[in-house]
Parts: C-alpha cells; structure tokens; sequence
C-alpha cells in the first residue's frame, strides 16, 4: 500500500484544497488564514511541500489535489486498525463502542455494510 500518511495540519490544510478546489493560490492563502491562522510563507511551505510528495499540484497559480481525500482517509483507517488492533476490525469496533449502545438504526446500517462488504 502506498504511504498517504498526512500529520494533522497537513490534513487540515489538504481539507482546504479539497473543499474548495481548484482555487487561486491567493485564495488558498486567504482561506489558510481564515480557517487555520497561517501567514502566507507557512501556506505557500506547506503547499510546496505537499506538491513535491504528490498530494497537491499548483498548475498556473491554480491549485488541486492530487490524491482525493477518501484515499487518505481510508489509508490513515487501515493503518490505524493495523498498528494499533493488529488489523483486528472486530477487536476495533469494541474499542470504539466502549461500552455504549447503538441505536437500532446505526445496528441496522452496520449489518448492512458487514453484508456488502463480506467475502463470497
């Protein structure tokens, strides 16, 4: 599997593109200021950054993603299950519920995707 690891501000940054792309890098740079409290050297660092790993490309001022944000978040998901329940889905999900109810909706909606999910 290919490494589409992201830290948190680059995610957050990506979540920029992603929203509003393809957008002028100025208005990239606005919206980092707005949303993230960067100055335009940490936007353009970042963004330069990101372009050189294939993230991102700024094409005649206009910058896209590369890489569309369900890949990442499937990567980071897998990975996450991975290190830290041995790739065990159902050692995950008693983690994650800890404890709580679901209602009868989220079981139905979860047995649902177990069924289109299982192997033949």
């Amino acid at each position: 599997m290919e490494n589409l690891k992201l830290c948190e501000s680059d995610y957050r940054f990506m979540s920029v593109i992603w929203d509003n792309e393809p957008l002028p890098s100025g208005k990239l740079v606005e919206l980092c200021n707005e949303r993230l409290g960067w100055k335009k050297p940490t936007t353009y660092t970042t963004l330069k950054k990101l372009c050189e790993k294939g993230f991102a490309q700024n094409k005649d001022t206009v910058v896209s993603a590369l890489i569309p944000r369900d890949r990442v978040q499937t990567y980071a998901s897998e990975h996450f299950v991975e290190h830290t329940f041995e790739g065990s889905l159902p050692k995950f999900l008693v983690s994650f519920l800890g404890g709580k109810k679901l209602s009868e909706d989220e079981a139905e909606e979860l047995k649902k995707l177990i069924d289109e999910h299982k192997e033949d």
